[in-house]
């Protein structure tokens, strides 16, 4: 059976807007490293309006931001502020901790405008956990892309389809952003352990079964499984090697052992963290 088993996202509401959450999910904890996986959109936001995430904790997970459109504005606690447009990977390691805030840009909320894309975590392995937080700020323009078959391709981490991202990576990874056109195929990498294919937009068909709009379908590993475009359709291609030791999440917190979290909890409660530098909003630690 080419697909093991099909997640569909739940709506999250984040205060304002509202995202299709994919992982974790109940039948699927992870996929490779991804241990979560948002759906930002697509939302039209009026003039005077956008995304505010107040500053938030991270420990032993690094962030990745991909957007299809708008913009948002990063800051952290290492100082950096880096605006984030279409095509670009922003990749924050936490670590040992960090904390950072997301929210619209100043110019694009004053104008208004759609904001579309994908938020997702990665679990750092086993002996890098506790590893120096460090960000990293990739253009559309390093990004390698290519056109295979009628199917429009970005290597966001990893390498696959002939091509390898500059995204420095601490674990075997597959993510990969493919634009179809309607009727074209794409045979789905087969050298990772663990894969899975998102459909952002529009629908995807793999031999009988169908994937649709906010559908994650885990596919079994090693076999060659064609995905085929029914219409103009846009996906995400995930995946990588399977964790050797499970790793916990709460809340904004990732780790291999409950010490760890709670530890994490107490620093956040305790205002341990570094402050993130032009923010001065605080989220407390969320119901036990």
């Amino acid at each position: 059976m080419a697909i093991l088993r099909l997640v569909g996202a739940r709506q999250r509401d984040l205060g304002g807007f509202s995202v299709r959450r994919v992982l974790p999910a109940d039948s699927q904890a992870m996929v490779g490293p991804f241990i979560f996986f948002d759906h930002l959109g697509p939302a039209q936001f009026e003039p005077g309006h956008g995304i505010d995430v107040r500053p938030h904790p991270h420990i032993a997970l690094a962030t990745v931001t991909y957007l299809f459109s708008g913009s948002l504005e990063h800051r952290d606690s290492l100082g950096n502020v880096r605006e984030i447009r279409p095509g670009d990977v922003n990749w924050m390691t936490a670590g040992h901790g960090i904390a950072h805030s997301e929210r619209t840009p100043r110019l694009a909320r004053a104008a208004g405008e759609k904001i579309h894309g994908i938020q997702s975590w990665v679990a750092l392995p086993d002996g890098h956990e506790d590893v120096e937080p460090a960000f990293t700020h990739y253009p559309v323009e390093v990004i390698p892309q290519r056109v295979l078959g009628g199917v429009s391709l970005a290597v966001v981490a990893g390498e696959s389809l002939g091509l390898r991202s500059p995204v420095a990576t601490l674990w075997p990874t597959l993510y990969v952003h493919a634009k179809f056109a309607a009727g074209a195929e794409l045979e789905m990498p087969a050298e990772h352990e663990e894969r899975a294919v998102y459909v952002v937009s529009g629908e995807l068909a793999l031999q009988d079964s169908r994937i649709g709009e906010g559908e994650l379908a885990v596919l079994a590993s090693g076999s060659k499984e064609v995905l085929r475009a029914n219409g103009e359709a846009s996906a995400m291609l995930l995946g990588g090697a399977r964790f050797p030791t499970p790793r916990l999440i709460w809340w904004n917190f990732v780790a291999s052992s409950r010490e760890r979290i709670e530890r994490a909890k107490e620093r956040w409660a305790s205002r341990g963290f570094p402050p993130v530098p032009g923010e001065s909003e605080f989220i407390p630690l969320p119901p036990q």
